[in-house]
């Protein structure tokens, strides 16, 4: 390999690949988490929080070998994320129905889960259970929502993560060029799950429940990872839903989907179409993403 390769957002000289190549070599006992936590140090590879990116260095890894550029060491454990396919735990909730207004079901609480293992896993199960797209866990930048009662029944869950890298009319919305996009495309986040659970049926409860996270969801972004979010965007499945919360919630409509998806490299993969909606969190988000 003689070229500078792009990968996970750098780009990689042939010098960058042999070095690696060499820690492969020299460190044969090193297991695959313990050569990304390297890789990502000897490279100054960190969030804006200033925490080492050691998923990112292992995707790029992964990447490498695929391409024929590194061999890795073997797995040590088989992998825990969503791409095991694994079963998430089987949502126990209360299933009583509620019903009525605001008042009547008493104080809500939102909160910001990531950090809280059993309720992250709750709301992981009930997405699962409940969502039509169920839910295998999240992977790089997240953030987790829930709603709870007084007595800490989850009413409704919200999951945060990256952004897609493409659709036309988020970017024509923005306005920014290619080159601007790729440099700051982790400056918008993407709303892939929200779920107000089946018996629940509370008048407005998931338009205000999407206005109460984005008051705070940039805050909460910054302190886990360090950098602002500007916008948050998300799609609607128009043969499933109208998008009426986010209408109300104030989300702006920018469009339709092609009716292509992320893993439709070949452009044969057919999928519903899709109403794309956004949320500017600041003032000034298209001069920050468009400069």
């Amino acid at each position: 390999m003689n070229e500078v390769v792009r990968m996970q957002g750098r780009d990689w000289k042939p010098e960058d690949i042999e070095r690696i190549r060499g820690l492969i070599a020299q460190n044969p006992a090193w297991s695959r988490r313990r050569l990304s936590e390297v890789v990502a140090a000897e490279w100054n590879w960190r969030n804006g929080a200033g925490r080492l990116k050691d998923m990112a260095a292992r995707t790029l890894l992964v990447k490498l070998e695929a391409r024929g550029m590194v061999q890795l060491p073997p797995r040590r454990q088989i992998p825990s994320n969503r791409m095991t396919g694994r079963r998430m735990t089987d949502f126990d909730g209360d299933p009583t129905p509620i019903t009525g207004t605001f008042g009547s079901a008493g104080p809500l609480k939102v909160s910001e889960v990531s950090s809280d293992a059993v309720m992250r896993e709750h709301c992981a199960a009930a997405l699962e259970r409940f969502h039509y797209l169920g839910c295998r866990g999240a992977v790089g930048e997240n953030l987790w929502y829930a709603v709870t009662t007084a007595d800490g029944r989850l009413l409704a869950c919200a999951l945060f993560g990256a952004a897609a890298w493409k659709c036309r009319s988020r970017d024509a919305f923005i306005g920014w060029s290619a080159i601007q996009k790729q440099e700051r495309l982790g400056q918008i986040v993407n709303n892939s799950r929200f779920l107000i659970l089946p018996f629940v049926r509370i008048p407005h409860l998931a338009s205000w429940t999407l206005g109460q996270i984005l008051r705070r969801l940039g805050r909460d972004w910054k302190a886990k990872y360090g950098h602002p979010v500007a916008l948050v965007e998300t799609f609607v499945d128009r043969e499933r839903f109208a998008g009426t919360c986010y209408r109300a919630a104030n989300w702006i409509h920018t469009g339709t989907t092609t009716g292509r998806s992320r893993q439709d490299r070949h452009r044969t993969l057919q999928v519903p179409l899709k109403d794309v909606y956004v949320y500017p969190l600041r003032r000034r988000f298209r001069q920050e993403l468009a400069g």
